[in-house]
């Protein structure tokens, strides 16, 4: 007997798990998640670390932001587990004059959003801060005291209980095969509700279908729409299958026929043995000269740089070579880390989906009735999981979402050339 959804999320990730729970919250219990690990978190949300801020140079996002760290501060009432958020702040550090004008105009816009803790704060102001920061090319900085850090593990494990508490169901272990889609869509609404002991009837948004009375756009004429879904575990039945498959989205998309502009970039994180030459608490800080930045996970500090030589692909093992590259700029900007020990064995790899704006692409596809993204989130999805859960939920059940305007995030930008340029990327 073939299974049944109303909705599929493939990846069990921090942002597919946020889509599910918002789509429970909403109403809609009948929805399967496919993971193809036998746990959660073993792709990108198992590898962050874990930074949620506000301190952004565009308005999307500045809300997507706004909202996730207000849902962050309020997780453990709302969805009743721990999210582990610690509001240590952010500090952005200026080594010149354009840097400093960047974080002014930033925090502008992050004031006309609605954002009101984000400060300039001068030399004396960041020595205050942490006394042990080189300093003497430092001209000033924004710091935000509401950014700070989440468990990635404890929000994506959060948002998935109580899901599957509401009903949604949870196949582990599962590999997605192919994805089913017929030719051309018919002229009734995409979703009729399937009967489920969890679930209570939910009316999904209606995709725009031409009347076959009327002429229609060749676009939409040639649109396919999904039916199911094929599993390791057998066939699914659905309607609508949201990607939430991370650095492997395009590769999910493909199953479809759609096509959608995500690639692979590893990201090395370096944690130092214990360490108590900088305080037990202080912000996350980030050096504007170089992209280094830094903050205290327990006993020890971790370190994060972006190396500009790193090229796109699916690699996930460390490179030993990067701990000489990251300690040369750890040790120029905090001297008295060149006393830092780090075990190279407890350093680690993931991997960032990027598009080509740094910005997340969610929304339908145009070419695949049913067929939603929630993808290229390029560093930012396990800060912004809460608002791109509620979004896609939204988006889903009722054809817009009064959180932001998701049009802009649409796939279809990149063909259109409406390109967003974030630039504040760690």
């Amino acid at each position: 007997m073939t299974e049944t959804a109303d909705v599929v999320i493939i990846g069990s990730g921090i942002v597919g798990s946020s889509v599910a729970y918002h789509l429970a919250e909403q109403g809609c219990t009948n929805v399967l998640v496919l993971e193809r690990e036998a746990h959660q978190g073993k792709g990108s949300t198992g590898k962050s670390m874990g930074g949620v801020r506000v301190q952004f140079a565009t308005p999307v996002n500045i809300q997507m932001s706004h909202y996730s760290i207000d849902f962050f501060s309020h997780f453990d009432e709302v969805v009743g587990h721990p999210a582990d958020y610690r509001a240590h702040g952010y500090l952005f550090c200026a080594t010149s004059e354009r840097h400093l004008e960047y974080l002014k105009i930033n925090r502008e816009k992050q004031i006309a959003l609605g954002v009101k803790n984000v400060e300039l704060i001068s030399r004396a102001d960041i020595v205050e801060m942490l006394p042990q920061l080189r300093v003497d090319d430092i001209i000033g900085g924004t710091y935000c005291a509401t950014d700070g850090f989440v468990d990635p593990h404890s929000v994506m494990m959060g948002f998935m209980l109580k899901a599957r508490e509401r009903g949604v169901r949870l196949w582990l272990d599962t590999e997605v095969t192919g994805i089913e889609v017929e030719g051309r869509p018919a002229p009734e609404p995409a979703f009729q509700p399937h009967s489920h002991p969890v679930s209570r009837p939910v009316r999904l948004a209606r995709a725009v279908v031409p009347s076959f009375d009327e002429p229609s756009p060749a676009p939409i004429l040639s649109c396919a729409r999904i039916t199911g879904v094929r599993t390791s575990r057998g066939p699914v039945s659905t309607r609508v299958v949201v990607n939430a498959a991370g650095p492997w989205a395009a590769n999910i998309a493909r199953l479809a026929g759609a096509e959608l502009p995500v690639e692979p970039l590893r990201r090395q994180l370096v944690p130092t043995e214990p360490f108590d030459g900088l305080p037990k608490r202080f912000p996350m800080v980030i050096d504007m000269s170089t992209g280094f930045h830094f903050r205290r996970e327990g006993k020890g500090i971790l370190l994060a740089w972006n190396d500009p030589e790193e090229t796109a692909g699916f690699k996930t093992d460390f490179d030993n070579s990067f701990i000489e590259k990251i300690l040369t700029r750890a040790a120029d900007r905090v001297p008295c880390l060149v006393d830092a020990e780090v075990n190279p064995r407890r350093a680690w790899a993931g991997l960032y989906e990027m598009t080509p704006d740094h910005h997340a692409i969610i929304g339908s596809a145009p070419n695949v009735e049913g067929l939603y993204f929630v993808n290229g989130f390029s560093g930012h999805g396990v800060m912004h999981s809460p608002a791109s859960g509620r979004v896609a939920a939204d988006l889903i059940l009722r054809g817009h979402s009064d959180l932001i305007d998701a049009s802009q995030l649409s796939v279809e930008r990149f063909a259109q050339g409406r390109l967003l340029e974030e630039t504040a990327i760690l």
